[in-house]
């Protein structure tokens, strides 16, 4: 089902529930709690009858600061979302599109158009758009006296130096010197579990620069290891480049290079071999999960370990020729 069809059902069902039966006004609470509700909760909300619709659809404060996250980011195209965006009546203030992949130029230009006051705007993985179309929108977003601050791109195809280079100065120009001066270093095991809200005075205006090995526009992490740092005669920039040049442990995000044993989680993912040891392992094959994909294992009756899917699957397959 569509989000404008899931939106459209929604409105319907209020309205037939609420012909029964005349629905009161809304607890007043509902005022405190709606800014911090997820999008999807929000749609929910409106078709449970036509006094919540109306009360969360003029609420403005909670189309404030938009996220559309999964399972919504599938099915999100440039008309839902106009509709979406538009509650906000040109206050919006964060646009946060986490792989929406059927977003395109002309329907992100048209929504940052009519909402100037964006000052973040997060659109990693949204890869119907192209660096001219994120270019054209951050130049709109500049025009106005609330500038952008925070922009988030990683995964959009074909970013260069150059669209770096021409990135900058409009975020940079809306910061201040102390802003401009310190970031937080970036860490590969902790990227993929910062808020979609984060706090910008933490992190880098832009989460892509030219890795120092490869030369590419990627995510580039600094190493949290403090035997990195202790190392004579190693500098930490030897540590920092993008996953593809550096490869890191999943659990600590350090630094793993060819004189270290490196391990294999049944997710396939790398790691130390102190995180190794720390974590859980498979009951057959000794393997563990890194904590991302920990929920893919199986608990069988009466253990306290688990069965990875691989273990699993190889069983079912015996079983089946036996």
């Amino acid at each position: 089902m569509e989000i404008s069809q899931f939106m459209g059902q929604q409105e319907h069902e209020a309205i037939e529930n609420s012909q029964d039966k005349k629905a009161g006004p809304p607890h007043m609470a509902l005022s405190l709690i709606s800014a911090y509700l997820p999008l999807f909760e929000l749609l929910a909300m409106s078709g449970v009858c036509t006094s919540l619709r109306d009360a969360v659809n003029k609420d403005v404060l909670s189309w404030l600061d938009i996220a559309v996250k999964s399972p919504l980011n599938l099915r999100l195209s440039d008309e839902i979302l106009m509709k979406i965006t538009s509650k906000a009546n040109g206050r919006l203030r964060t646009l946060a599109l986490m792989d929406c992949a059927k977003i395109t130029d002309d329907g992100l230009q048209r929504v940052v158009e009519r909402n100037p006051l964006i000052n973040k705007l997060y659109l990693p993985g949204c890869t119907g758009l192209t660096p001219e179309g994120v270019i054209g929108a951050v130049k709109t977003l500049s025009e106005h006296h609330h500038g952008l601050k925070s922009l988030m791109i990683n995964g959009i195809y074909n970013i260069n130096k150059e669209h770096l280079e021409t990135l900058r100065p409009y975020l940079e120009k809306n910061l201040s010197q102390q802003e401009q001066s310190g970031s937080w270093p970036l860490l590969f095991h902790e990227h993929r579990d910062v808020p979609t809200f984060r706090n910008d005075k933490d992190y880098a205006t832009i989460d892509v620069e030219v890795c120092p090995k490869c030369d590419e526009v990627r995510m580039v992490f600094d190493c949290p290891r403090r035997t990195c740092k202790r190392k004579i005669g190693r500098s930490m920039s030897d540590c920092r480049g993008c996953n593809f040049c550096i490869p890191r442990c999943q659990e600590c995000g350090g630094c793993v290079d060819d004189s270290e044993e490196v391990e294999e989680a049944v997710c396939a993912d790398i790691l130390c071999l102190d995180c190794w040891l720390q974590l859980p392992k498979c009951d057959f094959c000794n393997k563990p999960y890194c904590k991302q994909h920990a929920h893919n294992g199986s608990c069988p009756p009466g253990s306290t370990g688990f069965v990875c899917d691989v273990c699993c699957a190889n069983f079912n397959i015996q079983r089946t020729r036996s």
